[in-house]
């Protein structure tokens, strides 16, 4: 994996805004409606080779796909694994449950969308298997079609990750929690080792780390310390033999817009997110809940040969940050934990969080230009 050597290197979260005539074609396909398969493929490569040039053409160091195939970052997994299936009505719970307890009045009053919120709950009834090998291949394809001729110091493919599919999909067939999600785990291992084998770094995308905390809102935090460890066992049983410097995890509190006031901190999981067995680690940083908490890594150290890639520029709100604001950000995360072990990021992706594709672009350029005023202070030229 890429380093900082000589700059600060920049990335994002992976999710970027998707052309509409895209987003329909794709739920049309996920609704089970006739579709054109090929106009859909065509469509896609092309938005993938679109979304690769604005990177690139932003001054992005570590891209990706956008995730232009999927229509969510995570039910997407619901077309490529079996032994699930949906029910009338089925509705799944969503990660600011806990907020809502706290401040009910503010959603009702604001009718505040909810993540999960219309989203369709699934029920595991048989072997879950994965069978999505001809989608992640697809998937490569189309972002090796639009790397030729790209300068870029790397890519990557996100992926979610174990813990996180339970915010829709429910046991009903396995004998326990943990039979559950080592089943899981087994069937994910195929998708991330595509991704790993075709030579890009794969993002496992596990916001239910800390998310979690509002969705299951019976447990304290001893209580959903002891919950999660079970979840990082899975997540580390699906990316085992696997090389961790080809691995970076994503963690956040939700692209949802809301008060954020019952977030777990990250002082209470931040040992529990450095037992995964990856390079780097993403986290949502510029959230003002959580921008302080670039303090804590001068309490806890920074595993040696470990990446931080905090976010730097916020996905929840359409005020671009000032660079120098972006830069500040990253001085503060460097002198903490070493200007080479440090990617810039951004808090979560752009895509899920409705930002409007110009907000997108001016984000990533004030991330880029806000890297290269902390590179300069950072190296002395």
């Amino acid at each position: 994996m890429k380093r900082s050597t000589d700059r600060i290197l920049t990335t994002h979260a992976g999710s970027l805004p998707m052309p509409s005539d895209l987003s329909e074609m794709l739920r049309t396909k996920e609704a089970g409606q006739p579709y054109d398969a090929q106009a859909l493929q065509q469509r896609l490569a092309r938005a993938v080779a679109t979304v690769v040039q604005q990177q690139v053409e932003n001054g992005i160091d570590i891209i990706t796909d956008g995730e232009q195939s999927k229509t969510s970052f995570t039910t997407y997994l619901s077309e490529r694994l079996a032994g699930i299936e949906t029910r009338p009505g089925a509705v799944a719970r969503a990660v600011s449950d806990r907020q809502r307890q706290d401040v009910p009045e503010y959603f009702a009053a604001q009718r505040v969308a909810t993540p999960g919120g219309g989203r369709r709950q699934f029920y595991c009834v048989g072997p879950l298997q994965y069978t999505g090998q001809g989608a992640v291949q697809t998937d490569i394809d189309n972002l090796q079609a639009a790397l030729a001729g790209v300068q870029a110091e790397e890519a990557f493919i996100p992926a979610i990750a174990v813990g996180t599919v339970e915010h829709w999909i429910a046991n009903e067939y396995y004998p326990s929690d943990e039979a559950f999600l080592f089943a899981l785990a087994d069937a994910l291992r195929e998708e991330y080792k595509a991704i790993v084998e075709a030579g890009f770094v794969l993002q496992l995308d596990n916001p239910n780390l800390p998310d979690g905390f509002g969705l299951y809102t019976d447990l304290d935090v001893p209580a959903y310390r002891k919950f999660q460890e079970l979840r990082i066992a899975a997540l580390n049983r699906s990316i085992a033999g696997l090389p961790a410097s080809r691995i970076r995890m994503h963690v956040c509190w939700g692209a949802h817009r809301g008060p954020h006031n019952t977030d777990i901190p990250l002082k209470d999981i931040v040992d529990l997110m450095l037992d995964v067995k990856v390079e780097a680690y993403s986290v949502e940083a510029a959230n003002p809940r959580h921008a302080h908490e670039w303090h804590l890594w001068e309490q806890v150290k920074l595993p040696a040969g470990k990446i931080l890639i905090p976010g730097v520029v916020g996905h929840d709100s359409d005020t671009i940050e000032h660079p120098e604001l972006v830069a500040e950000r990253i001085y503060n995360y460097a002198s903490v934990v070493g200007r080479e072990n440090l990617i810039a990021g951004t808090d979560c992706g752009f895509g899920t969080s409705r930002l409007h594709p110009a907000i997108a672009q001016l984000k990533l350029q004030t991330l880029v230009e806000g890297a290269r005023l902390a590179s300069q202070r950072l190296w002395g030229r």
